[in-house]
């Protein structure tokens, strides 16, 4: 994949532009069963004019990457355009289309500086890859390594950041062992052999049951209040960098410490139907 090959900036073929304009009506058409079970707050904040870089968490059940796109086009119409993992670019066929009608890109400097030069609403993950693949214990938790490029791209192309936190979508699977277990040991030594990459293992869950169907939960999603990444004359390009990395890190965490208080409280956070009107609402 090229720098941009899958972005609305060049032309598209023409199965890309159909899977568009299928998972915006698909978006549409859900708008109203989405909003059923009230997950979304602070869309009120979010840049009238699209240009500004979402920073998230990732889950292992995947829900933000479909929740935080369908509120924002809903919200201010615009489409967001998510920077993904590098094998996003080896893919082939129909899940290379669908990727690209998704809007997602290869995540490097380049190709976010590219967006933003374009006025487009970028969203990356800083955890990658890591935030997914979770151990018993390590649900709704950061784990960014000292990743600072976000702001760094942010800070060169004039974007504000929107920190964006997601809690319930861990819960959909249920960790059996812990990272420093025997079995979470042996889980990071295969993990390692095989891909070469010794922080992406693959953790033993389980869904509903004994089985990996995904467990139903409430999400809870907050758009925090945007970051202004203008550097100020006396700060030196480091400084600033590492000052809106920890600012925009601070802020989700604390995001999530607030939305994992509010589902604990929440009777309704398993979907129960029978607890929908006392459904604990997500404002501040």
């Amino acid at each position: 994949m090229s720098a941009l090959a899958d972005s609305p900036i060049i032309d598209q073929p023409a199965q890309v532009r159909a899977l568009r304009r299928a998972f915006a009506s698909i978006s549409d058409a859900s708008a109203a069963a989405v909003d059923a079970c009230r997950p979304s707050e602070g869309t009120d904040q979010l840049p009238s004019d699209g240009r500004f870089l979402l920073v998230a968490n990732h889950t292992q059940g995947w829900m933000e990457i479909l929740l935080i796109p369908h509120f924002v086009r809903q919200s201010i119409g615009t489409r967001v355009r998510p920077l993904a993992e590098r094998g996003i670019g080896k893919m082939r066929g129909p899940l290379r289309d669908i990727a690209a009608a998704f809007g997602a890109v290869v995540g490097s400097p380049d190709n976010a500086g590219e967006l933003m030069r374009h006025d487009q609403t970028v969203l990356v993950f800083p955890g990658g890859g890591r935030e997914i693949a979770k151990f018993k214990g390590e649900e709704h938790r950061l784990s960014w390594q000292g990743r600072a490029g976000f702001a760094r791209v942010a800070i060169a192309n004039g974007y504000p950041i929107v920190p964006v936190g997601l809690v319930g979508s861990d819960d959909m699977y249920e960790g059996l062992f812990s990272r420093d277990s025997r079995l979470g040991q042996l889980s990071l030594a295969v993990s390692a052999k095989m891909t070469g990459h010794k922080d992406a293992p693959v953790p033993l869950m389980r869904g509903i049951g004994p089985t990996l169907i995904p467990r139903p939960r409430r999400m809870y999603l907050r758009f925090g209040t945007p970051i202004d990444t203008t550097k100020p004359a006396d700060a030196s390009d480091d400084e600033w960098t590492n000052t809106v990395k920890q600012t925009t890190q601070t802020s989700l965490e604390d995001t999530l410490a607030d939305l994992l208080r509010i589902r604990t409280d929440d009777p309704y956070r398993a979907l129960n139907p029978l607890a929908w009107r006392r459904a604990t609402q997500p404002r501040r």
